[in-house]
């Protein structure tokens, strides 16, 4: 009967830790967002406008977009690989809602829910000629702009100056990625574009 008790406990202080374990890997996943220009999830939320629809469970988890450093799988840029997010990685020119902005030195400002040590902040922005009609593929993306932060915690909203080439016209797609210091993982963010001269 002792022996029975004993082992009942262990049970239930393993569930508990492992519980807790799983609840802090949940709420430590999410961290942050665009909020502008508006990134592709952002629009899909109340705080966003409702600007895009049908983006599933991305609606309540816009600052979730998480995954490894250097992860750019083609057709699941937008949505980082993970699958409960998939409908963000739907693209045609039609799909979703974009901002006008202007060629040269425009700011992007994240709204970080749980600040993390920083290494860059990097921007990709789809190359003139990309087909907006076929799946993200990193390889029709270029690096516009990295800020290195050495480290530091950034602020709640940071805000990074991003240049936008001057031979870019019409809609494109910025992937924005805020690579973290101390764990292996980035948060990524598609933000639908129309440039405007």
């Amino acid at each position: 009967m002792i022996m029975k008790k004993n082992l009942l406990k262990f049970v239930l202080t393993v569930t508990l830790v492992l519980g807790g374990v799983a609840a802090y890997a949940s709420t430590a996943s999410a961290h942050g967002y665009v909020s502008s220009p508006a990134s592709r999830v952002f629009k899909g939320t109340e705080l966003g406008g409702k600007l895009n629809e049908n983006i599933g469970d991305a609606a309540y988890e816009p600052q979730s977009i998480e995954t490894f450093k250097d992860t750019f799988v083609t057709g699941k840029l937008a949505n980082a690989g993970i699958s409960r997010f998939s409908l963000l990685d739907e693209q045609t020119a039609e799909r979703w809602n974009k901002t006008d902005i202007k060629t040269g030195v425009q700011p992007f400002t994240w709204h970080l829910t749980a600040p993390h040590s920083t290494t860059t902040w990097d921007y990709y922005m789809t190359k003139q000629g990309w087909d907006p009609n076929q799946p993200l593929d990193i390889k029709n993306f270029e690096l516009v702009t990295q800020q290195d932060d050495h480290h530091a915690i950034p602020v709640e909203n940071p805000t990074q100056l991003v240049t936008i080439p001057a031979d870019r016209s019409g809609y494109h797609v910025i992937l924005a990625v805020w690579n973290i210091f101390d764990t292996p993982n980035a948060f990524y963010q598609a933000i639908d574009v129309n440039v405007v001269k």
